[in-house]
């Protein structure tokens, strides 16, 4: 007997979900429920809070800061985009509170714009998602062949690295299929293992090694290896480290139909995973660059992984191990979070006809309400991004690119399209007020400045190693996204007006050629 279904979700009740509440509101939607609604407010929040994952992005990419504007540009980077993002998240969560189902930023925007608006913003969420899941398990692999290396002397080739980063796929996978429940779980874990394990590392840092940086080097020193002469050129392509931490909270709007008074939750959990981040961040960075005993050796370090190489310099190798141990933990949870927020989107994708094959992906399976063919899509997928980087070292840095060049204007979007409908919006019971229209706006404006921006060569000379592959990623999805829309999306893709949807709505189908 199988443990599956796949009738469509919009026309069949399902299992698990016992909030009435939430249920009226989906239904008002279009929806019927299917998915189980297990996850608790808290819950809900941490997944954003994973996905962010300040021991995952700021870990990753600090070597790359190191080169582009180096301490100055990551510390007062990390203050200015955090900022930024705080206005863009409290946007989206307005819009969230209004329209909390799992395919969340497309959804928004179908629902605002119309449906060629949705296609194409459930396209681009898509593409920076999987680049997401990609970027994550692949730098938690270089971590953990980094402490392989330490522990037993293994040399983290690109072929063992690929492996790990196989293996760490597989176990988010299974991880994934046991249901919503034992996700929260996991998130709830790694709140507090992010917390306490920035406070560690930062405190061991701080206590352990006799000489630290100075306050005048961590704050004001400037470092600019790209190859590029501007200093204001290298600044900004330098922001990169923290705009790409700061992504992936839209999880929390994701994981709306699991979770109970998700109109509220949802949007508190963007905001407030956001603002924890921003400082839980913004004290790792600190600590981290207080603590650099050789800055030229720490980005040539053998070790492939800068972080560690400090790590090293100030503890030595017993305690580089521990803290690298607890840097390794962070990702694998970010990564697990990750995985779960983009088979929502698949799931909620497929519910409406947008990709290929959406009769398999939008199945739920019986007993856990767990759309699990969409999990297995998610890595799958994931896998075939992070492929070249057997080939080629820069290979990591497009998949990071991907994932900013996908997930950033997704995010503006339906903000832009709130704004535009004016007073025809009506906001959910969490909203902005009267500081709706100037966040919003800020948020739109930011959104498409970053876009542009990292789109920009980040190295000079511009070579086949070198060259930044994010536009050719968002041309490449935006001609599948047109060219899927003219062979099936036009008759397939069909989502359910909802009550909140204006009268006018039809006038706008035309909007996006």
């Amino acid at each position: 007997m199988s443990h599956a279904h796949s009738p469509d979700p919009r026309t069949r009740p399902g299992p698990g979900c016992d909030a009435q509440p939430d249920d009226v509101q989906l239904r008002r939607l279009g929806y019927e429920p299917v998915l189980s609604r297990k996850m608790t407010p808290r819950g809900n929040f941490a997944i954003s809070f994973s996905v962010i994952s300040v021991l995952s992005g700021c870990m990753t990419l600090y070597g790359f800061g190191l080169t582009t504007g180096g301490p100055a540009v990551m510390i007062w980077g990390w203050v200015v985009v955090g900022l930024m993002v705080m206005l863009v998240g409290g946007a989206l969560g307005e819009v969230t509170s209004a329209y909390p189902t799992s395919g969340a930023l497309y959804f928004m925007a179908d629902q605002l714009g119309g449906r060629r608006w949705g296609w194409y913003t459930g396209w681009l969420n898509l593409l920076g998602l999987l680049g997401a899941i990609a970027g994550i398990d692949y730098g938690a692999a270089l971590f953990t062949g980094a402490f392989l290396n330490l522990q037993w002397g293994i040399d983290p080739t690109p072929g063992l690295v690929m492996v790990i980063f196989l293996c760490i796929l597989l176990l988010h996978a299974v991880l994934n299929l046991f249901g919503v429940r034992l996700v929260s779980v996991l998130n709830g874990v790694s709140v507090w293992w992010h917390l306490i394990g920035v406070g560690v590392i930062v405190t061991v840092l701080a206590l352990v090694p006799s000489r630290h940086q100075s306050a005048g080097f961590v704050f004001g020193h400037f470092t600019n290896d790209t190859g590029w002469s501007s200093p204001w050129y290298v600044a900004a392509i330098g922001l990169l480290l923290a705009q790409y931490t700061f992504s992936g909270y839209d999880a929390s709007a994701h994981l709306s139909e699991e979770t109970p008074g998700a109109a509220v939750a949802a949007a508190r959990g963007i905001v407030r995973a956001i603002r924890w981040s921003w400082l839980a961040g913004l004290v790792l960075l600190i600590g981290l660059t207080f603590a650099i005993q050789d800055y030229a050796g720490t980005q040539a370090t053998a070790t492939g992984v800068p972080p560690a190489q400090i790590f090293i310099d100030a503890l030595g190798v017993s305690g580089a191990k521990a803290l690298l141990l607890i840097v390794i933990g962070a990702q694998l949870f970010c990564g697990n979070a990750e995985v779960a927020a983009t088979s929502r989107m698949v799931f909620a994708f497929s519910r409406d006809g947008a990709l290929p094959g959406s009769r398999l992906w939008r199945q739920v399976h019986e007993a856990t309400g767990t759309p699990r063919p969409a999990v297995w899509l998610c890595v799958a997928a994931a896998a075939v991004l992070a492929l070249p980087s057997l080939y080629s070292p820069t290979a990591y840095g497009a998949v990071t690119a991907i994932n900013v060049i996908g997930i950033t204007p997704a995010y503006a979007i339906p903000i832009y399209l709130r704004l535009r409908a004016g007073k025809t919006f009506t906001p959910g019971p969490w909203h902005l007020g009267s500081w709706s229209t100037v966040v919003g706006w800020a948020a739109v404006v930011w959104v498409a400045a970053v876009t542009v921006l990292f789109c920009l060569p980040q190295s000079s000379p511009i070579t086949i190693n070198s060259f930044n592959y994010a536009p050719i990623a968002l041309v490449a999805v935006l001609a599948l996204a047109a060219i899927w829309w003219a062979v099936s999306g036009r008759s397939s893709y069909q989502t359910p007006r909802s009550s909140t949807a204006s009268a006018g709505m039809e006038a706008l189908e035309g909007d996006i050629v």
